[in-house]
């Protein structure tokens, strides 16, 4: 599979079942090949998926430097995982983003998996050209979050775990509640009022966006909700992991450039 390194970069999705990837235009926010997806191995221990993750990297004609991304279901603080969701608990205090540059000879940057949902559709989905607070809410088998200050990310922001009825939210209203409880969409409605409302007290923002696979059933429960905030459903899903990973590596790629700049002389001063 051949593509071309103009403005193009490299997304990897992990996930608990699988580990899928390719290329993507960041001009467009599509995919420049077809999605490959690779089983994620069981047990998944660093050493496995970081194989896994150079298979499917070597499935694809890249060139040199391209930028990877990768997304991970943890807290990444500088590069480390700081915790462990649908992978094995071995992974906490790895540095992934070593291990897998070190195993697939590319520069690799890692990032939350929410957080690159939401990146995806900030650059190329429902919340395109936003300014204020913008929040991500992924429903799922748990509930993931992205926050968005002025179209920059807040990381981790992990709003899935704030406390609801006991326990974390997403215990109360993730789908995968509804789905096992049986719950009618109205029922659930109510679920999801209760939990919007505490985060939009808490935060105050300008727009939320509900992604997750469940978002292609939104006209079944979002009109149900009655918040100020205006709360839309993602444009991306399946494949904004792959799309908001690509875009954050290379954002990281060109921050690095413009870092190791060397410093414009200051301007003398005007002779009098």
């Amino acid at each position: 599979m051949s593509t071309s390194t103009k403005r193009t970069a490299f997304g990897i999705d992990i996930g608990g079942s699988g580990i899928k990837g390719a290329p993507v235009d960041l001009s467009t926010g599509a995919l420049s090949a077809d999605r490959l997806r690779i089983r994620t191995p069981q047990p998944s221990l660093p050493d496995a998926v970081a194989d896994t993750v150079a298979e499917l990297l070597s499935s694809f004609d890249i060139a040199d430097g391209m930028p990877v991304g990768v997304t991970f279901p943890a807290v990444i603080q500088h590069g480390v995982a700081q915790t462990a969701a649908n992978v094995d608990d071995s992974w906490i205090g790895t540095d992934v983003d070593a291990l897998l540059s070190g195993r697939t000879g590319h520069d690799v940057f890692v990032v939350n998996d929410a957080d690159a949902a939401g990146i995806a559709e900030m650059e190329q989905g429902a919340g395109r050209g936003q300014q204020g607070v913008v929040l991500v809410i992924t429903l799922g088998t748990g509930v993931g979050s992205a926050m968005f200050v002025d179209g920059k990310l807040v990381p981790n922001s992990e709003l899935g775990h704030i406390p609801l009825k006991g326990d974390s939210a997403e215990k109360y209203m993730a789908s995968s509640v509804r789905e096992r409880e049986d719950l009618s969409w109205k029922k659930w409605s109510k679920r999801l009022q209760k939990y919007f409302s505490l985060v939009e007290f808490l935060f105050s923002p300008d727009l939320i966006i509900v992604g997750g696979g469940v978002s292609k059933e939104h006209a079944k429960f979002l009109p149900r909700l009655d918040l100020k905030t205006p709360i839309v459903p993602a444009d991306l899903r399946n494949e904004a992991g792959i799309i908001g990973a690509a875009a954050m590596a290379q954002r990281e790629v060109e921050a690095a450039g413009e870092a190791s700049k060397p410093a414009k002389p200051a301007k003398k001063p005007a002779s009098r």
